[in-house]
């Protein structure tokens, strides 16, 4: 997984009205939770750029002071009518520790249902897993070489080592339809 560098600096006062005033002169209020120790600090607008407005995945290196701590996006607030962050949540990577996170689902192969003229349909953008940071990869491929028309790939057929899904196992992620225009079949002649 890619990381970022972020720095940021620990908030003095913490409240609404302190936030606001950070706000207004460029910063973003966050906190960082997780590890042995809880932080509330401020970061540039502008350094957000590359983790919070990208569908890739990325892992955050902070500077707090001096202090580099290894965090993920856990939750980020925006404005309902500017969309600008008001709010970021990391939680800190913990060395030996599991983490969950929703990871992008990119189809791959060439399905022969939709060579006859079946519809595919990928019924989700993001799948969350749980596994160490250092084992969770960026995207997490779904083949459908196999598939044909009605036919479907679900949560349990797929496999990332030393990861696991924390999803329903039997949810669907990509299906391919049937259409008007779907070819016959071909049938065997004895």
């Amino acid at each position: 997984m890619k990381s970022v560098s972020i720095s940021g600096s620990l908030r003095e006062n913490v409240g609404k009205r302190d936030a606001k005033e950070q706000r207004k002169v460029g910063m973003i209020p966050c906190v960082l939770y997780g590890g042995e120790k809880q932080y509330q600090f401020v970061v540039a607008k502008k350094e957000f750029q590359s983790l919070i407005y990208t569908p890739e995945v990325k892992y955050a290196v902070i500077n707090i002071d001096g202090k580099e701590i290894t965090a993920i996006l856990q939750d980020s607030q925006f404005h309902p009518i500017t969309d600008e962050s008001l709010h970021v949540d990391f939680l800190e990577v913990v060395d030996g520790k599991p983490i969950t996170i929703g990871l992008p689902v990119k189809v791959a192969g060439t399905s022969p249902g939709v060579l006859r003229g079946g519809k595919l349909v990928k019924k989700v953008r993001k799948l969350k897993v749980r596994g160490l940071l250092n084992d969770i990869p960026e995207v997490i491929t779904a083949d459908i070489s196999g598939l044909d028309i009605d036919n479907s790939l679900k949560v349990n057929e797929l496999h990332i080592d030393n990861v696991t899904f924390v999803e329903n196992p039997n949810a669907v992620v990509v299906a391919v339809l049937s259409t008007r225009n779907v070819e016959a079949a071909p049938t065997e002649e004895a």
